[in-house]
């Protein structure tokens, strides 16, 4: 009996191949899906992964045996399924494990318009009924059919940007043999831009380097590209290539509190006094930059489940997380690196500045990163962390995980995760003496240190 408790995430399921993840289990999801859903259509999009084909294959079958019918679209981006879901107003599948490694897959699914489904949402009904069984369905099995959404995704998003201007880009691209091997040949064949590719060939078995770009190892290849080629940004791709990071003209990773300030500053000219939402982790500077635009931030948790339920709530504009997912009104709310490249290769189109000129102005403080540290007893540390810090004049917040704001205005948040015994650690203050201070001092809190700068 599968671990389901393992296997199925706080926003996904993921697993290994085949031990935990199987095209047995694929077609009892899908047919799960279908049963929950209700709906008479469903999109089904995959990766490269060399287990993908088969899983969605599985999946569709499942859907099909409980007499619904599925949109096959072949191999996707996320941001692509998530397209379809949004653009025909049907439930949605990914077979995808994003940027883990070639031995994992998994499945995203989605809600018509792109409405995400977590825990909340839907996975724990499907949990139940993979645990129970399925009652038999008597009725006629659904229909498979195929069709190619990729020219219409890419008309869709570039008719969602304005890349008017003068200047012509070199951009360089890197998909990490992902899914924007795929797309970014179409979205970005502009006049405009002059593309160098790297690594665009579809491989699961990420023969070059993992396709996590929040890792600074990943973006070496990147970073020495754009200088050898003199570009003016680079452009870096998680595995299904819905998250996006940026390298600004000297080969320097920017920080994706300073895309989300970019960003929400060019949307708030168009929509003045909108809601622009960001997580916890993301920089003060954020808020205070929609602020000073006029804009209303709104502060959210981890995840692209609450960003997007707290955009709907507010209608917000946009959203924007510190791990590259960016998120847009326009887009069903859902998270598009794609969309995202395009805003920023327009705000360069329309200015002579460079990127790093650019973005300078968003930069304000000085922070950590992610660190993970492995805590046994995480309450007791939160507990003891939380009574240190309050009582010598701190705040607290619990939105998510603990937050504590000194009356210096620096602050941190310790946040567990979901499915390991780890602490996860963001630190910012006004300096980098400052800040490392505090991080050194909070660490001694919580003992030995596991990993460094990882994702949510």
């Amino acid at each position: 009996m599968r671990d389901l408790d393992t296997l199925i995430k706080a926003y996904d399921i993921r697993g290994t191949v085949p031990d935990q993840l199987d095209a047995d289990l694929s077609f009892q999801v899908g047919a799960a899906f279908a049963h929950v859903s209700g709906a008479g259509l469903i999109a089904v999009g995959h990766d490269m992964r060399l287990s993908s084909p088969q899983l969605a294959d599985a999946f569709a079958a499942g859907v099909n045996s409980r007499g619904a019918d599925v949109l096959a679209i072949g191999l996707a981006s996320t941001d692509l399924l998530y397209f379809a879901s949004g653009a025909r107003d049907v439930p949605g599948a990914m077979i995808t494990a994003s940027h883990n490694p070639p031995a994992y897959n998994g499945i995203k699914l989605c809600r018509p318009g792109a409405a995400p489904v977590g825990r909340d949402t839907g996975l724990t009904e499907i949990k139940s009924l993979l645990e129970t069984g399925l009652s038999d369905h008597d009725g006629p099995a659904g229909i498979t059919r195929r069709e190619d959404l990729l020219p219409a995704y890419s008309e869709y998003l570039r008719g969602l940007v304005d890349l008017a201007g003068d200047r012509r880009l070199k951009v360089v691209v890197d998909a990490g043999n992902g899914m924007a091997g795929r797309t970014a040949p179409v979205v970005l064949d502009h006049p405009a831009f002059e593309i160098v590719p790297l690594y665009f060939e579809l491989d699961g078995t990420f023969p070059n380097h993992e396709a996590n770009p929040l890792n600074p190892a990943n973006l070496v290849d990147l970073r020495a590209a754009v200088r050898r080629h003199q570009a003016d940004v680079g452009l870096a791709f998680d595995g299904d290539a819905d998250r996006c990071a940026f390298v600004d003209e000297n080969g320097d990773a920017v920080s994706p509190n300073n895309i989300i300030s970019l960003i929400a500053t060019r949307t708030l000219a168009v929509y003045p006094g909108a809601a622009i939402v960001y997580n916890v982790i993301t920089s003060k500077a954020v808020a205070e930059q929609i602020t000073e635009h006029g804009g209303r931030p709104v502060r959210t948790r981890v995840g692209h489940s609450f960003i997007k339920q707290v955009m709907a709530e507010y209608d917000a504009v946009f959203g924007g997380e510190h791990s590259g997912h960016y998120y847009f009104r326009q887009f069903w709310r859902a998270d598009t690196g794609m969309l995202a490249a395009l805003h920023v290769l327009a705000a360069l189109r329309q200015t002579d500045q460079t990127l790093s000129t650019l973005t300078a102005q968003f930069s304000r403080y000085a922070d950590s990163g992610e660190i993970n540290s492995t805590v046994t007893d995480i309450p007791a540390v939160l507990d003891r962390v939380e009574k240190h810090y309050a009582a010598n004049g701190a705040a607290v917040d619990r939105l998510d995980g603990l937050t504590i704001t000194l009356p210096d205005g620096a602050w941190f948040n310790l946040r567990p995760s979901n499915t390991e015994p780890l602490l996860r650690l963001n630190v910012e203050a006004s300096d980098q003496h400052s800040m490392t201070e505090l991080r050194q001092e909070v660490l001694a809190f919580l003992g030995p240190v596991n990993s460094t700068r990882q994702e949510s």
